[in-house]
């Protein structure tokens, strides 16, 4: 947008902060504590105009400027101490995004002025101007027609969320035109939406899409930040994922996004990273927050404030402990929510925004913002309950309102299929939900995601084809990502051209989607995992901005995607998959009026001894549909079918005898893993029959009588 050629400068407003047009003109303001002079500079083509910010209220320096308005580009400049030793970190010379920037205007070009030090010497400022190579921010038009627009609110416990990739999921898509693949656009696209609505998800997780940066050293390798973990922007859509980004079109091109995708009754949940941001270490780049007030924004290391306490391992944490901190954390969920439109958040290493002084703090000032705020509370809220600081791992311990990434869950159904040492009762426990996590302070079944797979490790293809990592992409002497899969792929890593090593992996990936789908909680499915999407056994595809991640749409497995869709529709189809409260596994006299049983193969329950006893790789449990509360969440009635799940975790075949039939006397086949398409084939069993299980395999019984 072209400046009016004189600028009228009035006091303003310090509230909201950042850049609000309201139609005739825009009030700029920006928190600094720290700072003795703001300047905004505005940018009219290659000209920069600077003014300074005329009044400051509680910290807050504020214009309001008429005549200016959506398209224009500017920054900040920050007059203050530069003393590093204390802190201090001011200097003018570098121009800095603002916070609350609703967009932002191109990437960081990589130069040694967008460093606030001089080269070599981290204690002396660098005084070199940095505007050429930063990006800037953007004033925005607020104004979206919403008309129309309602959010699913799916409950909880009917959840099923799709972990995916603005870019990756569309790129390659044959049915997106080729002009908006990898965009917002193409993501809302009907092609797009006509695979999730086939699938059956109810949200996508959309990895981050905050502004963010592609870090010098990725991009010296030929390299990109394809994951987003480097946020610079909490307010911004990323400009990288939009057809048209000029003069902050992302943003409306983001509202139509989320209104199409809830038109599908599909909800959208964002990967949010207020952990940490792009400016790394105290050596690294001054780009925002660390020229506006470095020691309100970061933790600083109290023996030595020029270094910065890490617990997220990129080099800076967010002051978690600084009103003003969490006050850009509030303000900025609630302006996705309300005005955005998005229905939840997952919280990249939550427990770094938990930590007061040091320890992880149930009772932290952050967990009480999201439980009092009537915004934030109502919708979504997933934590990725572990950092890399001491005591970091909190699954299990998050406030009621919460939901988490289940890692105990992952590890313990990866260990099962693939044959390692687990008790039955951890297996129990996370089939069920967890609730040894999760029951003891009130929280439901739907407290646990469950997932085998995510964006963080290997793809489902590659879990069940490789035993080691193969990330010699990514530049790092394959020394980055997790150190061992150790999965059963067969007796032969990578791809194979012996069809009963194909035919065993394909039934393995069938056997984890079962239990996925099967399990009690929200199911979390890693997006391309349906249609055997594999990464050539990279399992920190975090730089991979290219066909190693990107869906590979034409060479879909599409018997696969088949399974996958069934699987879902059988669960939505039957609530007792999906409960909203525990299982009740009293001891009844009558066996079939309980809600849970477990037996052995030889068709008895299990005993306190075998719950004790070492690890068991087969079990049958059933499941009493007519036991599920009488009412579902909106009031109306539930009523179910109940069914008898054979586990068989051996490589052999094993045969399972079916309880009496107080159980049930008659059974007929909904599944069997060991066979390439689900459904019921009119297989029937009576009780006591004896059932032959394939090695490695699941059978799902319906009771018909």
């Amino acid at each position: 947008m072209a400046l009016p050629d004189s600028l009228h400068v009035c006091p303003g407003q310090p509230y909201p902060l950042g850049a609000t047009f309201d139609g005739s003109g825009t009030n700029f303001s920006v928190f600094s504590e720290v700072a003795e002079c703001v300047e905004l500079c505005l940018f009219d083509g290659g000209h920069e105009r600077r003014l300074k910010l005329p009044e400051v209220t509680a910290f807050c320096w504020h214009a309001y400027l008429p005549d200016v308005g959506p398209g224009t580009q500017y920054g900040l400049r920050v007059y203050g101490p530069w003393a590093p030793d204390q802190g201090f970190r001011c200097n003018p010379a570098k121009l800095l995004l603002d916070p609350y920037a609703k967009a932002i205007e191109g990437q960081v070009t990589w130069h040694s002025a967008v460093y606030p030090y001089r080269p070599g010497r981290a204690e002396v400022p660098d005084r070199r101007d940095s505007s050429r190579y930063v990006p800037r921010s953007l004033v925005v038009n607020p104004y979206f027609d919403w008309a129309g627009d309602r959010a699913p609110r799916v409950p909880l416990n009917e959840s099923i969320v799709y972990e995916a990739h603005v870019k990756g999921f569309s790129k390659l898509h044959p049915g997106v035109p080729r002009e908006i693949r990898g965009t917002y656009a193409g993501l809302s696209h009907p092609a797009a939406i006509e695979h999730l609505q086939q699938l059956g998800v109810t949200a996508v997780e959309l990895l981050p899409v905050h502004q963010f940066v592609h870090p010098q050293h990725l991009l010296d390798r030929g390299l990109h930040n394809y994951w987003g973990y480097d946020s610079i922007g909490y307010f911004a859509p990323h400009n990288e994922y939009a057809s048209d980004p000029r003069e902050g079109r992302q943003v409306q091109e983001f509202k139509r996004m989320v209104k199409a995708l809830h038109e599908a009754g599909i909800e959208v949940i964002l990967d949010v990273v207020y952990n940490h941001t792009a400016e790394g270490t105290a050596l690294g780049p001054m780009l925002s927050f660390k020229g506006l007030d470095n020691a309100a924004y970061y933790r600083l290391d109290p023996r030595d404030p020029r270094l910065y306490v890490d617990y997220t391992g990129t080099g800076n944490s967010l002051n978690g402990r600084s009103p003003h901190v969490l006050q850009l954390v509030m303000d900025s969920l609630r302006y996705w929510i309300q005005e955005m439109h998005v229905d939840g958040f997952r919280f990249d290493l939550a427990p770094t925004l938990a930590r007061e002084m040091h320890d992880v703090d149930r009772l932290s000032s952050f967990f009480d913002l999201m439980q009092q705020d009537p915004v934030v509370r109502q919708v979504k809220l997933i934590a990725e309950p572990w950092d890399v600081g001491e005591g970091g791992y909190q699954v299990g311990n998050f406030p009621t309102l919460w939901s988490e990434w289940n890692g105990k869950y992952r590890d313990t159904v990866r260990d099962y299929w693939r044959g390692q040492d687990r008790t039955l009762a951890e297996f129990a426990y996370r089939f069920t939900g967890s609730s040894d996590l999760y029951a003891h302070n009130g929280r439901r079944p739907y407290a646990s995601v469950n997932f085998v797979t995510c964006h963080d490790g290997f793809t489902l293809a590659d879990l069940v084809s490789y035993n080691e990592k193969h990330n010699e992409a990514n530049g790092e002497d394959n020394m980055d990502g997790s150190a061992d899969n150790r999965s059963w792929n067969g007796g032969a890593e990578g791809p194979s051209a012996d069809a009963a090593v194909n035919e065993l992996r394909a039934r393995q990936k069938r056997n984890f989607l079962a239990t996925l789908f099967l399990s009690q909680g929200i199911p979390m499915l890693l997006g391309g995992d349906e249609i055997g999407r594999s990464q050539q056994g990279n399992n920190n595809a975090y730089c991979q901005d290219n066909e190693l991640s990107w869906f590979d749409w034409e060479r879909a497995d599409v018997d696969l995607l088949a399974f996958t869709r069934w699987l879902i529709r059988f669960r939505r189809d039957h609530p007792v998959f999906h409960r909203r409260l525990w299982f009740q596994d009293r001891p009844i006299w009558h066996s079939a009026a309980r809600e849970i049983g477990w037996y052995k193969p030889d068709g008895w329950e299990l005993t306190d001894e075998d719950w004790q006893a070492g690890f068991a790789k087969s079990l049958g449990v059933f499941l009493n549909g007519s036991a599920i509360p009488s009412l579902d969440v909106r009031g109306e009635r539930v009523q179910d079918d109940s069914f008898y799940l054979l586990f068989n975790g051996h490589h052999e075949r094993l045969d399972f005898t079916l309880p009496g039939p107080g159980l049930g006397r008659s059974w007929v086949q909904a599944l069997d893993t060991a066979e390439l398409l689900p459904g019921e084939n009119g297989t029937t069993y009576a009780a006591n029959s004896v059932v032959i299980m394939t090695g490695r395999s699941l059978k799902v019984l319906r009771r018909t009588e």
